[in-house]
């Protein structure tokens, strides 16, 4: 036996042993490194060959290929060039020999090699590499490897990785779009040929009772073509050996349409033989091809950039899929559409609903005004595949081609508004259809089968259920055609709520009161339990439809909208005091599992709905507040009327939150003066100004109605001069307020001191985290408001605030109840600090600074934990806002900030991979750069107008460096969203500072800076941030271009490791001196690539190897 058949065997045992199963991890690991050592060898290719001639074992073949793969792609510059002739002429003879006897993945690794020595070496040293592949295409009984060698190329030649440099990948784009008119000719034969061969031709086809119909509904599409009675034709089963075929000319097609630009037109046939491949997918085994068709019309649709001379080809592919589409939603006796569409592969359903999307959001504008388009008649098409989707995926699918197609027709018309009326005249019929048919599918009456199937428990990403997700999605396209048609869309609405309304308000009638005083629903049938069941969650989504159309009635539409509004007000304040006094929440009920989660549900509804119109009964009260008022009053004391009763700890969460939340938007938004003196708003205000902690609600409910109340005193109201406001009286009441919810917190001032630290001080916490978040919650409410709300708010709270002083030595230990404490402070800092005054802010900041020491900091950020980090970033923010502070009230503060950031904060989390407080302080250094600009550079406007340039005057210079440093580092670290945000802030200090063109940073650290961003482009470590950084690196080059290109760039590439002499050279003739974005951008590209490329391929070269 020959060396070569002994290595061969040997081999053969070793791959055998290293897939085996019992074969040890440590074996294994020996077996990997003999192989690897054998692929080392010089000239290993030469046994390579031989083994895959003479082995039938796949796991040799794969090994045998990955060698060549690694030589080619890795050490083929340095192979001797009658080696790499030999290697080109026998890898080919090897594929003809052995395609038919190997496995296909053998097979496809082998064209895979061969393509890249062509993407090496054609057409230079292997002129015939394409042609080959297309006489294999052309010779029948290897058509199919000349395919797969064709879409290979495609893959791996027209968007080459980066082992190739820029003047390669762009001539080998060049070589290769030479070649593709040729290749799309020859493609579109292939189909042809069989679309011929294959159809179904009949000189008389028989009379069915559809055939007069299929040209009806898109009748000037298609009249007298030839499209028509070519796609009508039925294709015949091909058979296994063409079915292949047609499907690897289809993925070649796709992947040649991913990159080949539109000008390059397929022949004119292109689309109908690919329009004739979806036609024949309507049974299983055709399915592939019909999904392949579908991914290559995608392919050609998804592109935007249409050229003139493109566009008649593209509405003739639009007309021909468009017959398909009639063909998938034709009903007849034997096939419901629905039916039609549920055997359809769920693939290529989803592409076909992929080219309605693409169709509608990139071409319809272009196609629409098309005379040879019926864009109605598409819609109605659109109509019938939406609402007969077999699942719910595909039906948000459609939805959102809908909503597309509306936002396309709303901006159309405000684009457009003189012809308004014609253009919404053309859809009208279309819109009223879509929005009936919306509706009916999210009621339980007309689509009781599929709502039931979707989940209502499991939250998804976005925090909401299967549900209501689907009712959201549904809602949305019924927004969108009220904005269109609101007289239509509120006609058609409305009436539906009222009788589903007229159910739930006879409901009174069946409460029965048993002798125990306990109260039931006298509804106990099965059948009328699921009825009333049905009826209520319709009744649900309805007012969520009607909350969800509010901002359609208010603006300028007020008046002439305001009669449906009022009718609907009026409703919905009926349907909540009906709520509220039949207490149905509370009714036993037959089925209670379900029942009483729905009238809960229909009440919460109600209330959300009302609130959502609180913008309505604001403009309601500024147009009539000088008029008879009666009505506007009635409806808020009904509706105050209707929410108080709810504010209660008996009453179920859900319903309850409802009832605060309407309250806020009463008292926030609507601001009616007569509001206090109502007796329900009394009954709220004892409630909770004497409630103890048995009756206490929850907590989010407890905050919602304090800033109630408190709202209530402290905004200003509208329609009312100043003189009007009665703020004395408003101001007494808001502290009185304020003291009875503080009460126990201001007591706890005497009770707890730093020195003799209680053992157990879980009371004072409990009173601690219940009291802040009511207070900070109070104050940020009004933090955007007027000068005299803000001064009442802080009179009230002053007392509280010193408290939470003197408290906060106690509890810096525990990161809990300092991070709420903070949380108060950050909040009263960004909203109270002028009525704080400067001394007492300093105070609170003295307080604070002397707090965290280095150590107290330390201990935060590493050993507390999300709590610990979070208290150091309130801290952070609150000195993020004394810094915007204008004037020069907290400017003795700034070195102490300093020197806490850069001196304590820093050091600690320079080394963290963790972004836990690096953005907050990061932001803070930024603040402190940006708003205190002169505190580093004292430059005068007289200097400036003298000299004719800023020359600096550097104050607190080791300061201004360390911080530069500190963002310097921030790059080499492995955070994208520190890194975007720090680039962000230096680009934006050089716009508005001039940072870039300062003396200082222009002499020691701006080569630095670039160097820096420019390793981190040649490491990929943030290619998402690719433009960001080459926009940075070119605003820093321009400071002084002649420098960057005559100092930096030689400095920059004598110190590139891993390439020689003359590659720089080459580097830097390719990097041309040019000023402009574009071309800078270009050539960072270019070196960013060739950089790479030459590194890659030094460092596969062997040892010794001459390069020339």
């Amino acid at each position: 036996m020959s060396s070569e058949e002994g290595s061969l065997r040997a081999l053969e045992n070793l791959m055998t042993e290293f897939f085996h199963s019992c074969t040890t991890n440590e074996r294994k690991r020996e077996i990997e490194e003999l192989l690897n050592n054998f692929a080392q060898q010089a000239g290993a290719w030469r046994h390579c060959l031989f083994f895959l001639s003479s082995t039938r074992n796949e796991y040799v073949m794969m090994y045998s290929l990955t060698v060549f793969e690694n030589l080619v792609n890795k050490m083929w510059i340095g192979l001797a060039s009658q080696d790499k002739m030999e290697i080109r002429s026998c890898l080919p003879k090897l594929l003809l020999a052995q395609h038919k006897n190997v496995p296909y993945f053998i097979r496809n690794k082998l064209c895979k090699v061969i393509v890249d020595i062509g993407r090496q070496d054609w057409p230079m040293f292997y002129h015939d590499f394409f042609s080959n592949t297309l006489q294999l295409i052309q010779t029948p009984a290897l058509a199919p490897l000349g395919l797969v060698m064709l879409k290979t190329t495609s893959e791996e030649l027209a968007c080459p990785r980066e082992d190739l440099c820029v003047a390669r990948k762009e001539e080998l784009r060049k070589l290769l779009l030479e070649q593709v008119p040729t290749v799309l000719g020859l493609l579109t034969g292939i189909l042809e040929t069989y679309w011929d061969k294959h159809s179904v031709i009949t000189s008389t086809p028989p009379p069915s009772p559809t055939s007069g119909e299929s040209v009806e509904l898109l009748g000037s599409l298609f009249q007298g073509s030839q499209y028509s009675k070519l796609l009508c034709q039925p294709m015949a089963a091909l058979d296994n050996d063409g079915h292949q075929l047609c499907c690897l000319v289809l993925e070649c097609l796709a992947h040649l349409f991913s990159w080949i630009p539109l000008s390059t037109r397929p022949p004119t046939s292109n689309g109908q033989g690919l329009n004739g491949q979806q036609s024949g997918s309507t049974k299983v085994d055709r399915a592939r091809l019909g999904v392949l068709a579908m991914t290559c019309i995608n392919e050609l649709v998804s592109k935007n950039c249409v050229p003139m001379d493109f566009e008649e080809y593209l509405l003739r592919m639009f007309q021909q899929t468009f017959f398909l589409l009639q063909r998938l939603t034709r009903e007849n006796n034997a096939h419901t559409i629905k039916s039609r569409l549920q055997e359809l592969d769920e693939s290529y359903l989803e592409k076909f609903t992929d080219f309605l999307r693409l169709f509608v959001s990139v071409h319809l504008r272009r196609i629409e005004s098309s005379p040879q388009f019926p864009v109605v008649e598409f819609l109605a098409l659109l109509f019938k595949y939406t609402f007969n989707q077999p699942t719910h995926e595909g039906y948000f699918a459609c939805l959102d081609i809908w909503s597309v197609f509306l936002d396309f027709l709303t901006t159309k018309i405000k684009s457009r508004l003189a012809d308004r009326e014609s253009v919404l005249n053309r859809y009208k019929d279309a819109l009223v259809l879509l929005l009936r048919e919306v509706l009916n599918r999210i009621q339980f009456r007309y689509n009781q089968a599929q709502l039931e199937e979707l989940d209502d428990e499991v939250l998804d990403d976005d925090q909401q259920t299967e549900w209501q997700r689907y009712l959201r999605q549904s809602l949305e396209v019924v927004a969108k055609v009220m904005e269109l048609l609101p007289s239509h869309a509120f006609s058609t609405l409305f009436p539906v709520l009222q009788e589903n309304l007229e159910v739930y308000l006879g409901l009174q009638q069946f409460i029965v009161t048993s002798s125990g005083s306990s109260r039931s629903l006298n509804i106990t049938a099965e059948n009328d339990c699921r009825r009333l069941h049905c009826s209520l969650r319709d009744l649900s989504s309805l007012l969520q439809a009607i909350g969800r159309l509010a901002e359609y009635f208010i603006g300028e539409v007020f008046a002439a909208r305001f009669t449906d509004a009022l009718a609907v007000v009026e409703r919905l304040v009926e349907v909540t005091c009906y709520g509220s006094r039949t207490t149905l929440y509370d009714l036993e009920t037959a089925v209670p599992s379900v029942l009483k989660p729905d009238l809960s549900d229909v009440h919460a509804q109600a209330l959300a709905a009302l609130q959502a119109y609180s913008h309505w009964l604001a403009q309601f009260y500024s147009e009539v507040h000088s008029q008879n008022q009666s009505q506007f009053i009635n409806l808020i004391t009904s509706a105050v009327d209707a929410g108080s009763p709810l504010i209660s700890a008996k009453v179920p969460e859900k319903l309850l939150l409802s009832a605060c939340h309407l309250m806020v938007s009463i008292t926030s938004t609507v601001r009616p003066v007569f509001l206090v003196s109502l007796p329900a708003i009394q009954n709220i205000f004892n409630s909770i100004t004497t409630q103890n902690q048995s009756h206490r609600l929850p907590q989010e409910a407890h905050i919602l109605v304090c800033r109630s109340l408190s709202n209530m005193l402290l905004l200003t109201w509208p329609n009312l001069p100043d003189s009007e406001q009665q703020w004395h009286t408003r101001s007494s009441s808001h502290a009185s307020l304020l003291a009875a919810l503080t009460r126990e917190y201001r007591d706890l001032r005497g009770t707890v001191n730093v020195t003799h630290r209680q053992p157990n001080l879980e009371n004072v916490k409990a009173v601690i985290q219940q009291t802040l978040p009511v207070l900070k919650d109070i104050v940020d409410s009004i933090s955007s408001e007027s000068t005299k709300s803000r001064q009442i708010c802080y009179q009230s709270l002053q007392e509280s605030v010193q408290v939470s002083l003197s408290l906060f030595p106690v509890f810096i230990q525990q990161a809990d109840v300092t991070d709420e404490m903070l949380a108060f402070f950050l909040t009263l800092f960004q909203a109270l600090r002028v009525q704080m005054g400067v001394a007492f802010t300093g105070q609170i900041l003295q307080t604070f600074l002397s707090m965290f020491t280095r150590e107290q900091l330390a201990a935060s950020i590493l050993h507390e934990g999300s709590a610990g980090c979070r208290v150091v970033q309130k801290f952070l923010k609150i000195l993020q806002v004394v810094v915007q502070e204008p004037g020069q009230a907290f400017k003795p503060f700034l070195p102490s900030i300093l020197s806490l950031c850069m001196e304590q904060v820093y050091p600690v989390v320079a080394e963290r991979p963790s972004p836990d407080v690096k953005a907050e302080m990061f932001e803070l250094l930024y603040q402190i750069l940006h708003q205190n600009w002169r505190y580093f550079f004292k430059t005068s406007i007289l200097t400036t107008v003298q000299k004719g340039a800023a020359e600096d005057t550097m104050e607190n210079e080791p300061q201004f460096t360390a911080t530069m440093q500190a963002f310097g580092q921030s790059f080499l670290q492995p955070d994208i969203h520190i890194f975007k945000q720090n680039l962000s802030y230096l680009e934006s200090l050089n716009s508005k500072h001039k940072l870039y063109h300062r003396k200082l940073f222009r002499t020691s650290m701006l080569f630095h800076f670039i160097n820096v961003l420019l390793q981190v482009l040649l490491h990929k470590s943030h290619d998402l941030l690719q433009e960001e950084i080459i926009v940075a690196v070119y605003n820093m080059a321009s400071v002084d271009f002649d420098a960057f290109y005559s100092v930096f760039m030689p400095q920059f590439l004598n110190g590139c490791h891993g390439v020689d002499s003359s590659q720089r050279g080459v580097l830097a003739r390719n990097f041309k001196p040019e000023q402009d974005l574009p071309s800078f951008t270009q050539s960072v590209h270019r070196l960013v690539n060739d950089l790479r490329y030459y590194r890659l391929c030094n460092s596969s070269l062997p040892t010794g190897t001459i390069k020339l």
